[in-house]
């Protein structure tokens, strides 16, 4: 699959997986050092917000609104993950007020098993993943152009649908 990025073609590594299909397994550091796997969100509504750079315009504008939207919606836990680091990803929480479930991807393991891996940028496309309760992908939205936000009220309601 290639996506773009202000209007270059990039292509993507690895396998894209299927709405309907168990989520593929992943292993991630959170920014206070647990280790959370999609195991760790089992039993809740997940969605899994994916930014380039969390220390980037359109990323720092995708991650504050889903915060904003989900704090109304408090049985759906939101997840952020990008190439950033633990100090990265809590340097922007503490400039921004704000506590959230951040996951680094510094190696690109979820990306690569989520097929958005960009290897030529060195950074996840930006995408959205809604888990159900028990795992499975219920929605997915990889953006076409890198620089575009994704459909937030479309997975949000996707979530809702899924409680």
């Amino acid at each position: 699959m290639f996506i773009t990025r202000h209007n270059n073609p990039y292509e993507l590594k690895g396998e894209l997986p299927t709405v309907g299909e168990k989520a593929p397994h992943f292993s991630l550091e959170c920014i206070h050092g647990e280790i959370k796997t999609p195991e760790s969100f089992a039993g809740r509504v997940s969605l899994i917000s994916v930014v380039p750079d969390i220390n980037t315009r359109v990323c720092d504008i995708q991650t504050k609104a889903f915060h904003k939207k989900i704090k109304e919606h408090p049985s759906i836990q939101l997840v952020t993950i990008s190439k950033n680091n633990k100090e990265e990803f809590k340097n922007w929480c503490s400039a921004n007020d704000v506590a959230m479930e951040m996951l680094c991807d510094v190696d690109f393991t979820f990306g690569e098993a989520y097929g958005i891996y960009v290897p030529e940028l060195s950074v996840d496309q930006r995408s959205i993943f809604v888990l159900d309760q028990n795992g499975t992908i219920v929605y997915q939205e990889i953006v076409q152009e890198m620089t575009d936000e994704p459909n937030y009220d479309e997975a949000i309601r996707v979530a809702l649908t899924h409680l």
